[in-house]
């Protein structure tokens, strides 16, 4: 299941970080992340959460 999580935020990073942990504090920051143009630190910042957990 993280492998999909992982295909998930690469192609849509706020959507990996849902998967893992729902509307919450590190859901909000990627979407902020991703929005304001930082697409890569996006991608990292969800990886990273999906890691962790």
């Amino acid at each position: 299941m993280d492998l999909v999580r992982i295909i998930c935020a690469i192609i849509l990073p706020p959507l990996g970080v849902f998967l893992q942990v729902g509307f919450g504090t590190e859901f909000w920051i990627n979407v902020l992340l991703t929005i304001f143009g930082f697409y890569i630190l996006g991608i990292v910042h969800a990886v990273w959460v999906i890691a962790k957990k």
